[in-house]
């Protein structure tokens, strides 16, 4: 029987895209993989016990990306494996929802293209209220890889790039979840406009950085440790997505320095290379 087996990967933002509805990302490495396997019988099912609102999140993709009538005429089991830590704003959502909306086309629509894959995962994300603005940006970062500029608002993608090979990212994910009120991000919504044109013209270390600072103040992180990480080496660190967790771009030579800003802090240090591969799709 037929089945399909889908891999990307996770992201850290340079603009956060709530206030303006307009975002940047750029892929990291760690991985997530969908196994999807089709046999004789009728239902969805989730091979991982993996929280509800994942499984409301694949639930609602799968519905989207199936036919109709194939979902009423077959098993279908689905497998989600993922190294990104979820809930910290390095869009594992977004990486799971599009990998079962790929590993889904595979099977169901192989004619689709990418921007039809991305927007079941979107539509997804905002039904089942795991995203406010929907999240292209970090979908569009997890599925191909590199540096992405988006307007969200119109699933448009602004621009698109490879990274440096020689970069890597230092995430710190702090102990305690919490995180500020999302909302009030548009306080600042000229400031995240100005980031985005910085973004927009390839300028994504200092949107990184005016990203960081305008989401930091909001969302309760210090904006201190984004000035110390660059003194200790980093080329840019921000909040990504709505935090907590705070990200680091730097050289590979300048790691370890990067690293000993975060020691003092309470929570785990990640170290992800830079991705600018696309998503992968396998019939298996």
């Amino acid at each position: 029987m037929p089945a399909a087996k889908a891999i990307m990967h996770g992201a850290v933002s340079i603009v956060n895209a709530i206030a303006t509805g307009k975002g940047a990302t750029l892929g990291i490495s760690l991985n997530v993989e969908a196994n999807i396997h089709v046999t004789p019988g009728i239902g969805l099912y989730f091979e991982n016990k993996e929280s509800s609102l994942s499984s409301r999140l694949i639930r609602a993709v799968m519905e989207k990306a199936i036919p109709k009538a194939d979902l009423e005429k077959n098993k279908i089991t689905v497998l989600v494996k993922s190294e990104i830590p979820s809930g910290y704003g390095l869009k594992s959502s977004s990486a799971i929802s599009s990998v079962v909306s790929l590993a889904c086309a595979k099977l169901f629509k192989p004619k689709i293209t990418d921007l039809e894959i991305l927007k079941y995962g979107v539509e997804a994300s905002i039904q089942t209220k795991v995203s406010i603005t929907g999240a292209f940006d970090d979908a569009c970062a997890c599925y191909f890889g590199g540096f992405v500029v988006t307007d969200n608002t119109n699933l448009k993608i602004i621009k698109s790039e490879k990274a440096p090979d020689d970069l890597v990212a230092v995430i710190f994910i702090p102990i305690s979840r919490k995180r500020g009120n999302v909302k009030k991000l548009k306080i600042l919504e000229g400031v995240f406009s100005q980031a985005w044109t910085l973004a927009s013209n390839s300028d994504y270390w200092n949107a990184m950085m005016l990203n960081g600072l305008a989401t930091s103040t909001i969302l309760n992180s210090d904006p201190r440790v984004l000035t110390d990480l660059v003194e200790s080496g980093a080329l840019a660190a921000s909040v990504s997505g709505n935090g907590p967790s705070i990200a680091a771009i730097t050289k590979k030579e300048n790691v370890s320095n990067v690293k000993k800003v975060f020691a003092s802090m309470e929570g785990s240090t990640i170290i992800s290379e830079i991705n600018n591969k696309k998503a992968e799709v396998y019939e298996m």
